[in-house]
């Protein structure tokens, strides 16, 4: 996945992409900003960060450009984040909206979630495997040696983050992100008690230690 950072603070854009390309994705920090629909044409990525105040033209400007071009999902990132610009964004087609300052890791969760709304994930496998247990995104199931372990939706969609991102440390904020997808309003002590429950259901079926904690950050499923 190419994501294609438009954003004139050179600290942020830096940020940004280090903290993408640690993650897997292959990310671009726009070089100047007077020909961004034709570095978009060149680029070709799948997601753009666009900030709104940029030089010459603003990021309203450059979304309805590739508009014309694409329908490739845009996230705005801005410190003018009164209700005007929000509303101007989603107007102009934007997917998401996220203010300045912002945590890295909501900011790559929120890029994980326009992501798996807006590209169809159909061609690519189904199933994620770690340590002998086996997640199966098609029919949403979950075994560990050939026996199935019965997970709620919210459960679920814990473990397959977590899976997806084995080895990496996956912040609370991240997760209940990914769980507020669902419709589902998910609080701190909420979140606890579905990775309490879920790991009550990994023990009992044989994976001990399966998903660790790491203390004031989040969870971990090492790889």
């Amino acid at each position: 996945m190419k994501i294609l950072i438009v954003e004139d603070d050179p600290v942020i854009a830096s940020a940004v992409r280090d903290r993408l390309e640690s993650w897997g994705y292959d990310a671009k920090i726009a070089p100047a900003f007077d020909h961004i629909t034709e570095l978009f044409a060149e680029y070709d990525p799948q997601l753009v960060l666009m900030d709104i105040l940029l030089p010459n033209y603003n990021g309203f400007y450059w979304t309805g450009e590739i508009r014309k071009l694409s329908k490739v999902p845009i996230i705005f990132l801005s410190s003018a984040s009164d209700n005007m610009n929000i509303v101007m964004a989603v107007n102009m087609g934007a997917d998401d909206f996220v203010p300045k300052p912002f945590d890295m890791d909501v900011l790559l969760a929120k890029i994980q979630a326009v992501l798996r709304r807006s590209y169809d994930y159909a061609g690519t496998a189904a199933l994620v495997e770690c340590r002998g247990a086996m997640l199966n995104k098609s029919d949403m199931s979950f075994s560990y040696q050939g026996e199935q372990i019965e997970l709620t939706k919210n459960e679920f969609r814990i473990l397959e983050t977590l899976m997806e991102n084995r080895g990496s440390v996956v912040s609370r904020d991240s997760l209940m992100i990914r769980l507020w997808e669902g419709d589902d309003f998910v609080d701190e002590n909420t979140l606890t008690v579905n990775v309490a429950r879920l790991r009550r259901k990994l023990e009992a079926a044989g994976l001990t230690d399966f998903i660790r904690t790491k203390k004031g950050i989040g969870y971990l499923i090492e790889g």
